[in-house]
């Protein structure tokens, strides 16, 4: 029987960026205190948390002062280091979800893709590379282009490169600066997303997302995706497979490809809430976040449905250079109807860094593709660079 007190239980978070600043939000409403670890001192969790240690995300001391102060530990960026998270865990009794076997797993892409491929998840053909020799064996095997990925410290697309011929190999491999991957490069009709869920004794999943990317970052998502109900069943059925080969509770980002020909390949897997389920906060009857608060405290996880047609739009940093962050004409999407502006409060823009977003929730008789007008038109009035 779940039962609210108050003080209520607390989660300790590795990592104050966004992700945190919105489970955060989500959890108050439920009575649960959040304290994070960041090593930025105040950080974009920080005004809405309840505390913020400030430490590396490995730092054993910090994780040990939060465990120490959480009823549950959990993380919202896969720089978390698990072995440490593994250690406080068994030495203070605080459980960590997901569970560190899964960070582990997550860590590097190609002990990740063996373990899906492994217990049946359809995935990409793949091969980890030594060197540019290798590269240009997999061209020659699968086609080009191929992907190239960084086996670990990837993130938001970064570590991610296309090798268009067997040219390229070389200065490919020094971009990526460490060990290497190859996937064949797939023939996608779009990019798809589950945001899953694993509780306690159950399992849920959102509305399938279409997801575009462009520089291997994810600029919008929409909801209802254009795939068919075919296609939705499979990656359904793929999230469930997904779900069974993680440890431990919590969200889970699944990345898809839907192929021309119809099937569903997986392409990557986040333990942790993700950028394409933050349509969720007004588009679902939850957000992924309070999911994810429910799931790792082992509570019963909440509805799912669509609440009406969702698009999702990132705002980026339109700068050549770092600077302070100043967004310029706010103005437009404050004063339209149903755009609901999220920023997340980083003091610094950057090229192409996320700087928040804004989701527009349909009303009756509007489709995805006027949604997707009215967000791009908003996307396109806002600027971080002085006029």
């Amino acid at each position: 029987m779940t039962t609210l007190r108050t003080p209520g239980p607390t989660l300790g978070v590795v990592g104050g960026g966004q992700l945190g600043r919105m489970l955060a939000e989500a959890a108050a409403p439920l009575g649960v205190e959040v304290v994070v670890l960041d090593p930025t001192p105040d950080c974009p969790a920080a005004p809405v948390a309840r505390d913020q240690i400030v430490a590396d995300f490995d730092d054993e001391a910090g994780i040990r002062e939060l465990a120490a102060r959480a009823d549950v530990l959990t993380f919202e960026i896969e720089l978390a280091d698990q072995d440490v998270l593994n250690r406080v865990s068994e030495d203070s009794g605080t459980p960590v979800h997901p569970d560190p076997a899964t960070l582990e797993t997550i860590h590097d892409k190609l002990v990740q893709k063996r373990a899906l491929e492994d217990a049946g998840v359809p995935v990409p053909p793949f091969r980890g590379v030594e060197d540019a020799d290798d590269v240009r064996e997999a061209i020659d095997d699968y086609g080009a282009p191929v992907m190239l990925k960084a086996r670990t410290g990837g993130y938001d697309g970064r570590g991610n490169v296309p090798v268009e011929s067997k040219a390229d190999a070389e200065d490919a491999l020094e971009s990526v600066a460490g060990p290497a991957m190859v996937e064949s490069f797939v023939d996608f009709e779009r990019e798809i997303s589950v945001i899953a869920v694993k509780g306690d004794d159950e399992t849920a999943a959102f509305p399938i997302g279409e997801n575009v990317h462009e520089d291997e970052i994810l600029r919008e998502t929409i909801v209802p995706a254009g795939s068919s109900e075919a296609v939705e069943d499979r990656a359904r059925a793929v999230a469930e497979d997904v779900l069974e080969v993680m440890d431990g509770r919590g969200v889970y980002g699944i990345e898809l490809f839907e192929t021309t020909d119809g099937e569903v390949l997986l392409n990557e897997i986040a333990p942790r809430p993700h950028n394409s389920g933050h349509w969720t906060i007004e588009g679902a009857q939850s957000s992924q976040f309070e999911q994810h608060a429910r799931a790792v405290l082992g509570w019963p996880l909440a509805a799912t449905d669509l609440r009406s047609p969702t698009v999702s739009v990132n705002l980026l940093g339109d700068v050549d250079e770092s600077q302070d962050a100043e967004l310029r004409g706010v103005d437009r999407i404050l004063e339209t109807t149903a755009a609901n502006l999220h920023w997340y409060g980083k003091r610094q823009v950057r090229p192409l860094r996320k700087m928040g977003h804004v989701t527009i929730a349909g009303r009756e008789g509007e489709t995805t593709d006027d949604l997707l007008e009215i967000a791009r038109e908003l996307e396109r009035s806002v600027t971080f660079t002085a006029e």
